[in-house]
């Protein structure tokens, strides 16, 4: 299962997706809005993303944890839009015959994903935004809303 969407996330049907009786381990990953950055408290988060290109580079990383680790099944499910401060942005689930590859494989997709997929965040506080780069290397600006 692969999902960008700017609905909310249900984190059980997405781990029950992975789920078989050929797995030993099912771990899931729940990225969440958090109320404070650097000791700023954040009102919210919005996130912009390239659709199309987002879940194709999804689908692309859940490959490359199958092939890997010999990950049973993955599920990658990404959120967009605006994202109130406890919700879900990012599930991940990944099933495995043994644990170690489950956790390895969900540390990596989690990894990826903020390294090459074209979904941007941007952290509004009581005086203004910032966007913060998911990819290596990128600086984020701060811009007023």
């Amino acid at each position: 299962m692969i999902q960008v969407t700017r609905e909310p996330l249900d984190p059980e049907a997405i781990t029950a997706a992975v789920r078989d009786d050929a797995s030993g381990g099912v771990v899931t990953f729940l990225g969440t809005t958090r109320n404070e950055t650097g000791g700023r408290r954040v009102l919210y988060l919005e996130y912009e993303a390239y659709e199309d290109m987002a879940g194709k580079m999804l689908a692309r990383i859940a490959d490359e944890v199958a092939a890997k680790w010999g990950i049973h099944r993955a599920s990658i499910a990404h959120r967009f839009g605006r994202l109130e401060i406890g919700e879900v942005s990012l599930v991940v689930a990944v099933a495995s015959p043994h644990r170690v590859a489950a956790f390895e494989a969900c540390q990596y997709v989690v990894d990826r994903i903020k390294e090459n997929v074209p979904i941007w965040k941007k952290e509004v506080f009581e005086d203004g935004g910032v966007w913060v780069g998911l990819e290596a290397g990128h600086h984020a600006s701060t811009v007023s809303t």
